[in-house]
């Protein structure tokens, strides 16, 4: 009677420390790798509390970004508007829907989105954080229109997301916000800091007279004047991140950071792009108008517009712009062509 009774409570041990190992279990946490040419120059990277990076949740935010679950009809997922071949970006200048529809929008290309300290998201800045943001496209009628009670169903149906949702956030109940938060940590992941100027900067490279005096025009107030909105040698992020309107029209279809805030004074007003990667991420600006980066230079040489918001780093907005000469032109472009990290487009940890 005796050692039965030890049997039992022994078990009964057993039991309780199994079920104990069960619940102290933790996602495996994941920093984001820092690059030398960020710690050298800004502040560390944004990751919310309440979204911490883990392996487990990289993996799933990885996998779900392939997933053409999350559209309507399964034709259609994240990366078939955000390609790791052009940067996390397509290559029209506005964005086509599971119905043939197509946005009023460029697909803005993804990296070094932990480093984006304002928080605000997308080219008129309506999205507060990359997790809110990912919300957006699957429910959008003219992108991904599909409903997120039909994406969780999927996603729980499926013999293998409820596992993955388990390792990592610790539930095998799936919800939209931890879908989302899934997408994010993948997202932040995508870091983009091998380029030749990164090189250049860390002593591994040298750049050609002809992109050095590129280099000199766009940091040159007289000249390119590009640094305010695009930053400067000790901004590798080559944005401000910050709303501008830049001189593309003088009177607007789009209100961009306007039609958000309400406010007429931002009307026209749009989000910096990195200059990093620009020969993967063409057409340029925010309704994709430019195929070239030769028409973009031109555009700020020769073509801007004056309106009542037009930002007021457009100093020779009434000349129609800098006006630069053939030869700054050409070593304006071959400087841009040094951000361009092809590394970044056949990282593996970035492919399906």
């Amino acid at each position: 009677m005796k050692n039965g009774f030890i049997y039992i409570l022994l078990i009964i041990s057993i039991s309780a420390c199994s079920k104990d190992e069960i619940e102290v279990y933790e996602p495996t946490p994941m920093p984001l790798s820092i690059p030398q040419i960020f710690s050298q120059n800004i502040i560390p990277p944004v990751i919310p509390n309440n979204n911490p990076q883990t392996v487990q949740g990289v993996a799933l935010g990885k996998k779900l970004f392939f997933d053409k679950k999350l559209s309507g009809n399964e034709t259609m997922a994240c990366a078939s508007c955000h390609s790791p071949q052009h940067a996390f970006t397509d290559s029209t200048p506005t964005s086509v829907g599971i119905d043939g529809t197509f946005g009023s929008r460029n697909s803005m290309p993804l990296f070094n989105l932990a480093w984006n300290y304002g928080e605000r998201f997308t080219w008129d800045g309506k999205e507060l954080s990359i997790e809110r943001q990912a919300l957006e496209p699957v429910q959008n009628p003219i992108e991904m229109h599909s409903d997120w009670d039909d994406v969780v169903n999927k996603l729980q149906s499926d013999p293998e997301y409820p596992e993955l949702f388990r390792l990592a956030f610790k539930t095998t109940i799936i919800t939209k916000e931890l879908t989302t938060k899934a997408i994010a940590q993948f997202e932040r992941t995508l870091i983009s800091a091998n380029s030749k100027f990164d090189r250049y900067s860390l002593g591994q490279a040298t750049l050609t007279p002809q992109e050095e005096n590129g280099l000199n025009v766009f940091l040159d107030e007289t000249r390119g004047d590009c640094f305010h909105c695009h930053g400067n040698p000790n901004n590798p992020l080559w944005t401000d991140n910050i709303f501008h309107n830049n001189g593309l029209d003088s009177n607007f279809t789009d209100l961009g950071l306007g039609g958000v805030t309400g406010d007429t004074n931002d009307n026209g007003k749009f989000k910096s792009p990195s200059l990093r990667n620009l020969a993967y991420t063409a057409p340029y600006m925010h309704d994709g108008r430019f195929n070239t980066i030769d028409e973009v230079i031109e555009f700020y040489s020769t073509g801007l517009q004056t309106s009542s918001t037009v930002d007021p780093l457009m100093k020779k907005v009434a000349q129609g712009g800098v006006n630069l000469t053939t030869q700054d032109k050409a070593d304006l472009k071959a400087f841009l062509l040094t951000l361009s990290d092809p590394s970044f487009l056949t990282n593996p940890d970035f492919q399906e």
